[in-house]
């Protein structure tokens, strides 16, 4: 747009966060808690998870930045998802007890955003070519183009996309779980 890249990777990353943090705030009011708060520890559980998925890939990559220290300094690449997923925790966790709120009632209503924001990131990770799968001859084989992270002209199994179905359908499945939970006698 202009003289600014729109990335796919990070706009469906970004959006993946957004609708997390969106349908935590929405399930808040009916399960009895503050949906401020809940955007609140969305926000610092989206530092935290930026901030931990970097350190992990520098944990992960410790060899070659001993190599090359260089590559601290590249920001925009490498991220382990891991690392986000537990610091993206951590952090709601820490901000919960310094708050005196009930950590495991947010948390509870925060789960099934955790898979819906992931099958948003594995739909990044197909647009980019990252992740991707081994070589096939199905019909549901990809070709990437030349530019993209994966190789080019050779048709690859979609894993990303077959990642991102599962997320969210497990997303689907908690949210359906819930639902059947609230039938149940207290």
């Amino acid at each position: 747009i202009g003289p600014f890249t729109v990335y796919s990777y990070g706009l469906m990353i970004a959006i993946g966060m957004i609708a997390a943090v969106w349908m935590a705030m929405k399930r808040s009011p009916a399960r009895g808690l503050d949906k401020d708060q809940m955007f609140n520890m969305g926000f610092i559980g989206i530092i935290a998870g930026v901030i931990g998925a970097k350190l992990l890939y520098y944990i992960t990559e410790l060899p070659a930045i001993i190599e090359d220290p260089s590559l601290l300094l590249d920001l925009s690449n490498g991220f382990v998802v891991y690392g986000g997923i537990i610091t993206g925790i951590l952090a709601p966790y820490i901000y919960c007890r310094i708050k005196k709120l009930p950590f495991l009632d947010y948390l509870d209503t925060a789960i099934p955003s955790i898979p819906l924001a992931q099958g948003f990131g594995r739909i990044g990770c197909f647009l980019a070519g990252c992740c991707y799968g081994k070589p096939t001859d199905a019909w549901c084989g990809v070709i990437f183009p030349a530019g993209s992270l994966a190789p080019s002209g050779i048709s690859l199994i979609p894993t990303q996309l077959i990642s991102s179905i599962g997320d969210f359908a497990i997303a689907a499945f908690l949210l359906w779980y819930a639902r059947k939970g609230k039938e149940r006698p207290q």
